[in-house]
């Protein structure tokens, strides 16, 4: 099985929009759009958002499963308040449960989170419980700044977060750190900022005691991790500088790379660098890039292709495809089997 654990809704029904747009304009008037504003969505708009998107590239790319969660940049944490960020996401969250429920060969669910600027993390545990003990979602999305590009937030590795990291735990499921749209024009959004966010994160955890604290906790930094991998050298010489043990003892027992990296030459130095059992397959299609690559001629978010080109060992291959996935998301097992998807 080829499981792709970056996908995000980009391509959902305009009526997702369609109340979210309105919510917004609520704020203006200082109102809380209720989720009873929500305009209807049909099994068939949601069929028709996905058929000629995300799974005809699965069926054409030969990927099987995607671990999928709402768009990223439209989380947009800093817009408005606790309230509007609680019902934007309990609608995003409702709508990927029911492409997981029409398509469960085919997708299953992790978590947008309810965080807003100032508002404590461990309230957004109650939405990770009803999506991981009532939607059989496997896992979440973890803002590191859900000001949007002001950097407003603790560290990760600060205590402010655990009590969210504390329900992650007696949940078992990880969190793949993302950030949300930018405004802050210093910061592009997906050139810029998505990247900074991955960077930001890894150096957090290296200078940080977080995992002693908490040995089964797991993160995903997508994206490649940023910058991370290109200078594994400058980490490994501040780890050291700083009196901290090796990377492989204290960070890779816990923290995984994706490869949504969009060229060959970067998926060669990802897997020279970071060792196969932190790396997991990604492609985040459709997303941040959508177009056909004119030095190659195909799309550069088909990562699948860039790793079919290495010469991987069998036991490598299956680790990044699949292993990794189902070692990082425990709950995904147990999801296959309960919709009976036993690829």
């Amino acid at each position: 099985m080829i499981i792709d654990c970056h996908g995000h809704y980009t391509t959902a029904p305009g009526a997702l929009q369609k109340f979210r747009d309105a919510q917004i304009a609520g704020l203006k008037q200082n109102l809380d759009l209720p989720l009873s504003a929500r305009t209807p969505i049909s099994d068939d708009e949601i069929r028709d958002s996905l058929e000629n998107a995300q799974l005809k590239l699965q069926r054409a790319r030969g990927t099987d499963l995607t671990i999928f969660s709402p768009r990223a940049s439209a989380m947009a944490h800093h817009i408005g308040n606790e309230i509007t960020s609680r019902r934007w996401t309990e609608a995003c969250n409702d709508l990927i449960h029911r492409v997981c429920n029409l398509y469960p060969e085919n997708f299953v669910g992790v978590c947008q989170l309810p965080q807003s600027p100032g508002a404590a993390p461990v309230n957004s545990a109650d939405e990770l419980e009803r999506c991981v003990e009532e939607l059989g979602f496997i896992g979440c999305n973890l803002n590191p700044d859900p000001s949007g590009g002001n950097w407003t937030s603790p560290p990760l590795t600060d205590r402010h977060w655990y009590p969210l990291y504390e329900k992650m735990v007696e949940l078992d499921v990880p969190a793949m750190v993302h950030v949300s749209s930018s405004c802050n024009p210093n910061f592009h959004a997906t050139g810029a900022h998505y990247i900074n966010a991955d960077t930001t994160a890894f150096m957090q955890f290296l200078t940080s005691d977080l995992f002693s604290d908490f040995p089964t906790l797991r993160f995903i930094i997508p994206h490649g991790g940023g910058a991370v991998p290109y200078h594994w050298g400058r980490y490994r010489g501040l780890a050291q500088d700083l009196k901290r043990p090796l990377l492989a003892d204290y960070l890779l027992k816990n923290v995984f790379f994706d490869t949504c990296v969009y060229h060959l030459p970067g998926i060669e130095l990802l897997l020279k660098v970071i060792p196969a059992d932190n790396i997991i397959f990604g492609s985040e299609m459709v997303g941040a890039v959508r177009g056909i690559d004119p030095e190659t001629g195909q799309y550069f978010d088909d990562t699948k292709r860039y790793l079919d080109a290495l010469r991987l060992s069998d036991g490598d291959r299956h680790k990044i495809f699949e292993g990794n996935a189902r070692k990082v998301f425990p709950r995904l097992g147990r999801r296959l089997r309960e919709v009976g998807n036993l690829k």
